[in-house]
Parts: C-alpha cells; structure tokens; sequence
C-alpha cells in the first residue's frame, strides 16, 4: 500500500520477525529493511531518489504513529506500528536462539559495543559478530569492511545497519540510518524509552521531545503531514 505516494508494508511484528528471519536463512545480497515514518514520507515526496530506494526495499515496515494512523485510513487494520527498537530487540533474540551473529554498525562512538552488551545481557545466547560505530556514506561502508578485516571478524548475517553488499547505493542517505542507530542508542540504555503508557497512547513522541529539545526542528513535519494525508484522496 502508499502512503502519500510512498510505499509501506501492512505487516505486523510477527510477520516482520518472519520475513527478515527467512531473508536471513536465504543468504545472498544484503537487503533493506526500511522502517517508515512521517518524515520518511516526507522527504521522499520531495527526494525521489530518496522514494526510490524506499520502493526498493525488501520490507517498509510501518514505524510511526502518524504513518499507522495513515495507513489505518486506507485499510489497513494493523493494531500497532513495528517500532524500529521494538524489532531490534525481537531480531536480537531471534539471533540468540538460532545462532545468528549480527554486526551493530551505526549510532554514535561506543554506542553499538554498549548495545551488544547489554543485548548479550538480556538474550542468552546472543553473540554480535562485531561493533562499529562507522559513518552514514558510500565511503562508511569501505571503512566498515575495513574494520571488520583488520579485526578478522566473520562475516555476519547481514541483519539491521549492515549496509554494504548489494545495497551500497542505499547508504547515500543518512536517514535511512536513523532507526537502526535510534534503537541501538535505545538498546544500549543511553536513553530512556517513553513508559508504556505513553508508548500505547502513541505518545511516545512526546516523551521524545521532552529528553531532546531539539528534536522540534524535525517533529515540525509532523502537522504537514497530517494535513497532507487529510487532503489526500
């Protein structure tokens, strides 16, 4: 389905876990899952190039109350959105129980280490094949490679910030890293996640802004985009 020309995937959590697990098993090139808001809408409207990698993803899920509330609009009858950390931490103990090794590759310094840790603390059996904070850029996927080598790390299943193989084009824009280093900051206890309460209120957004100020330059899409789904036929 679209949203404001833009396309999302009407799957929940569960389906989510399932498709990105059988990609996994698959093997072959990495591939993009996009995790969908309204400022993701936004700026594709405006970026097609931006649409199109989007368009190319193996998976968009629906990450954002105002993009559920969008999709909901047209059918959709999803009861949640599959929050970027909420998958995280579902993809973290799907790996501890198969035995998958995923590399953490974004966010800020230090921030993927505390991430591994803290995940390998709360899922048994969860191993990080490794940990790097790197650089949003064609150039951050060579410096990654580069680390990995340097190190002798293994190659790992391409699961979450991987962003080299097939998909290096999808790195030319920094947004597409945003979820992934969000919810490794989340997962890494850096930042407090909205209560519960909040989170199913959808307020969570909210809670968000009162941690960051300056998150208010970017919510202030928000309105445009309601707007725009309400004009939309």
């Amino acid at each position: 389905m679209r949203v404001l020309g833009v396309r999302v995937d009407c799957v929940d959590m569960e389906a989510a876990v399932a498709r990105i697990a059988a990609l996994i098993e698959a093997g072959g090139p990495c591939r993009l899952v996009a995790t969908v808001n309204p400022e993701f809408v936004m700026h594709a409207r405006r970026d097609p190039e931006f649409a199109q990698i989007l368009e190319s993803a193996e998976l968009a899920v629906i990450d954002g109350s105002g993009v559920l509330w969008a999709a909901r609009r047209q059918g959709c009858e999803l009861g949640e959105k599959v929050a970027g950390v909420d998958l995280v931490l579902r993809l973290a103990r799907l790996c501890a129980t198969r035995g998958w090794r995923p590399f953490l590759l974004g966010a800020q310094a230090g921030v993927a280490e505390a991430a591994a840790g803290r995940l390998a603390e709360r899922f048994p059996g969860f191993q990080a094949a490794g940990a790097y904070a790197g650089e949003a850029g064609p150039a951050g996927d060579d410096h990654a490679d580069d680390h990995r080598q340097r190190r002798q790390l293994p190659r790992a299943n391409d699961l979450g910030g991987r962003r080299g193989g097939g998909s290096r084009r999808l790195s030319r824009s920094e947004r597409l890293d945003r979820g992934f280093r969000r919810a490794q900051i989340d997962a890494s206890g850096r930042l407090r996640r909205a209560p519960a309460w909040m989170r199913r209120l959808h307020l969570e957004w909210l809670f968000r802004l009162m941690l960051q100020p300056w998150r208010a330059r970017r919510m202030a899409v928000l309105p445009k985009f309601a707007l725009a789904v309400l004009r939309d036929r």
